[in-house]
């Protein structure tokens, strides 16, 4: 598992097991086991039971430090306590990263996360100081709060759920969508968290419309993408892909950097220590790209 935040993320259906190895195997830096759209309400349970036994057999048998994160989409209605009860017993952390972490749909409040720690601390007091959740702002009013719900202790991330935003406002209007995105986006880095990434692009076929969205969001800031079919990995991976000449660039100044200060490079451009962050930024994309092609 990387330090690097993720660049690309995969939904799984929680109630289609046969699929899970596949996505673990997928080269996606997030996977994300879905109890909540994908799966319909009579077979929620059946998927609880098959995430649970596929955590304990990760547990068992796969190093935590290897393979990608893993998230859990729960519901955000009746069915939450139950969700939050099945993974309880992976979502506690020690101290370091917890081996699952919360994806929570639909937030609106940060009293939608405390609504998830209570329900955690009931099952397993005293653990949720370890507990990371990945806040999901699916309609106006939570985009709207971006800032109060991503400065909530025990949220991690944030992300943007178009398709759900889309139905509440009646529209996909570009300019509606992109106001969104750079509401959601500021709000994630005023409260100190790592630029989200995209939401799902709901067209499958559509590889050249995802190449040129995601390639437009990665222009606009944000870091990476979730997909619903593992063939969109690659595309994501690649629009979050810095090019050569950004590379050398970085990898110029990081090592004119050495020794601080201010300093020209070769070309003839003068660098400074604010240039420092940008510049490994652009190095540590060129790692975490390079095992998706």
């Amino acid at each position: 598992m990387s330090d690097f935040p993720p660049i690309t993320g995969l939904y799984v259906p929680g109630h289609r097991s046969d699929r899970f190895e596949r996505a673990f195997t997928s080269g996606a830096d997030l996977v994300i086991l879905d109890l909540e759209d994908a799966v319909p309400d009579a077979q929620k349970a059946e998927a609880r039971e098959a995430i649970v036994a596929t955590l304990l057999a990760r547990r068992e048998s796969v190093d935590a430090s290897e393979g990608p994160l893993i998230q859990v989409r729960v519901n955000a209605g009746p069915f939450l306590a139950d969700d939050l009860a099945a993974i309880a017993p992976f979502v506690h952390g020690d101290g370091a990263a917890p081996a699952v972490e919360v994806r929570l749909p639909k937030v609106e409040a940060a009293a939608d996360v405390d609504r998830v720690i209570h329900v955690l601390d009931e099952v397993s007091p005293g653990s949720s100081p370890h507990i990371a959740v990945t806040a999901i702002l699916e309609t106006a009013l939570g985009v709207e709060r971006a800032l109060e719900i991503a400065s909530h202790p025990a949220v991690t991330r944030v992300a943007l759920g178009e398709s759900d935003l889309a139905s509440d406002l009646g529209t996909r209007h570009p300019d509606v969508i992109g106001y969104a995105r750079t509401r959601v986006l500021f709000g994630a880095r005023a409260a100190g968290l790592d630029a989200p990434m995209m939401s799902a692009y709901p067209d499958i076929r559509d590889q050249a419309g995802l190449r040129a969205d995601t390639a437009d969001g990665a222009t606009r800031g944000w870091l990476g993408r979730v997909a619903i079919h593992p063939s969109q990995l690659a595309v994501i991976a690649s629009a979050f892909r810095p090019e050569p000449a950004e590379v050398v660039w970085a990898e110029q100044v990081l090592e004119a950097m050495r020794d601080g200060g201010v300093t020209t490079l070769a070309s003839g451009e003068m660098v400074d220590p604010a240039m420092v962050g940008r510049a490994r930024s652009i190095v540590a994309r060129k790692n975490a790209t390079a095992a998706v092609t």
